[in-house]
């Protein structure tokens, strides 16, 4: 009966660390799931602040340049014109380049999701 009662307590110390380990990789899935929310959410009000603030100074700077071209070269027709070239330039780069910058983003992301 001995060996009996040892390989009972042996077996309920075995249940019981089964149980703790579960618990605790519980509690550590819960707290990555949270860190990975929170770093989310904060990379999105990141790029949401930046983001604006970046395309309201964009529109300044093309709204000034346009008028400043025109009074440059005498005529607003030709400075929008010139103006909406070299915007149309600049988004077919960044198409032309667009490979590069999702590996890129790719790249910064899951070294920041994934150690």
């Amino acid at each position: 009966m001995g060996v009996l009662n040892s390989l009972n307590q042996t077996s309920k110390k075995a249940v019981d660390y089964g149980e703790e380990y579960l618990e605790k990789t519980q509690e550590y899935y819960k707290l990555k799931v949270f860190q990975q929310l929170t770093t989310t959410i904060a990379l999105f009000c990141k790029i949401a602040i930046i983001g604006s603030l970046s395309m309201l100074g964009i529109t300044l700077l093309v709204v000034g340049g346009t008028l400043a071209l025109g009074n440059l070269i005498g005529s607003m027709v030709y400075a929008c014109l010139i103006i909406a070239f070299i915007l149309l330039l600049l988004s077919g780069l960044v198409y032309w380049f667009r490979e590069k910058i999702n590996t890129l983003v790719i790249t910064k992301l899951t070294k920041q999701f994934f150690d």
